[in-house]
């Protein structure tokens, strides 16, 4: 298998790869199957070996937000595992999902006894924070436009690929509900957006598809 390089096991060392993927029991999900839920106090690691899933946390109107989008690679739940707080958020496969679930005590001991991928995942939950507090910050002073910009440039950074043709897609299958979570808006006002930027030849959308035409016009939407 292949994963982003920017995901735990496309950073860990590759001498440490069988080791780590040798932990927990394979765990197939089905889509919409939910692998942890928000309030949970569960405390075991997922380590998702090929698929996406969605992460969710319930708002005070009852709604919820869309937290995040894990792949193939990434590494969810390792802050319960780390501290058997309750879980912080929903996740939710969004599509066939290939797992491995790790036991927290396992999961904990291997870390000791390889530095290298303690390291790894530190790096990686600080990157997570630092992604959180950013959005925040950026979101509490941009327009709607300017932040479907940001949220689609992040999501095809970390996931994007090449179409046949050879122009950029997301890589992830988003509606636009979803979309308008992440980026915290009205869905209406976010399809407005899209609008505006298929209009500009900037993107191209289909259903849950969203290929960019044109990367540098993208950038320069989401820095006004």
């Amino acid at each position: 298998m292949q994963w982003p390089a920017g995901s735990v096991l496309g950073r860990v060392p590759e001498s440490c790869r069988a080791d780590i993927l040798r932990l927990g029991t394979y765990r197939e999900y089905a889509s919409e199957e939910i692998l942890m839920r928000e309030g949970d106090g569960t405390t075991f690691v997922v380590l998702l070996l090929s698929g996406w899933v969605k992460v969710t946390a319930t708002t005070e109107n009852g709604g919820f937000a869309l937290l995040a989008i894990r792949h193939g690679g990434d590494l969810i739940g390792e802050l319960a595992g780390l501290d058997a707080e309750p879980r912080s958020a929903t996740v939710t496969a969004a599509g066939a999902v290939l797992a491995k679930v790790v036991a927290a005590d396992a999961f904990v001991a291997f870390l000791h006894r390889q530095p290298d991928v303690h390291q790894v995942v530190s790096s990686t939950i600080g990157a997570k924070l630092r992604s959180a507090t950013r959005r925040r910050v950026e979101f509490g002073g941009c327009s709607v436009a300017v932040r479907l910009a940001r949220v689609i440039l992040e999501l095809e950074r970390a996931y994007g690929g090449l179409t046949p043709d050879g122009r950029r897609h997301v890589g992830v299958a988003l509606t636009q509900p979803e979309l308008a979570a992440l980026v915290g808006a009205a869905e209406p006002t976010v399809h407005k957006a899209l609008r505006d930027l298929r209009h500009r030849g900037v993107l191209d959308t289909g259903y849950r598809t969203i290929v960019i035409q044109d990367l540098e016009a993208l950038r320069q939407a989401a820095n006004p």
